[in-house]
C-alpha cells in the first residue's frame, strides 16, 4: 500500500522509490514491484538507453484503490 501512496503522487523511478522506503530491501521493493504489476496496479515503463530508465506509475486499476488507503 505504502508503494501504491507514493505511485498516486508522482511517477518514480526505481532509485527513487528505494530511497523513500530505506527499510524495504531491493530484493522486496522488486518483489512487490512485480507483484502489483501482474495485478497490473501499476505500470512499469523502460526506456532503452544505458544506463537503463524505469519508471513505475499508477493504472487507472490502480488508481481506483486509492480510496481504500
Amino acid at each position: 500500500m505504502v508503494i501504491l501512496y507514493f505511485l498516486s503522487k508522482e511517477t518514480l523511478r526505481f532509485g527513487e522509490l528505494s530511497r523513500k522506503l530505506p527499510k524495504v530491501t531491493q530484493a522486496n521493493l522488486t518483489k512487490n514491484l512485480k507483484l502489483l504489476e501482474s495485478h497490473e496496479m501499476i505500470r512499469r515503463k523502460v526506456y532503452p538507453q544505458v544506463p537503463p530508465k524505469v519508471e513505475y506509475s499508477l493504472t487507472p486499476m490502480g488508481e481506483k484503490f486509492l480510496p481504500v488507503i
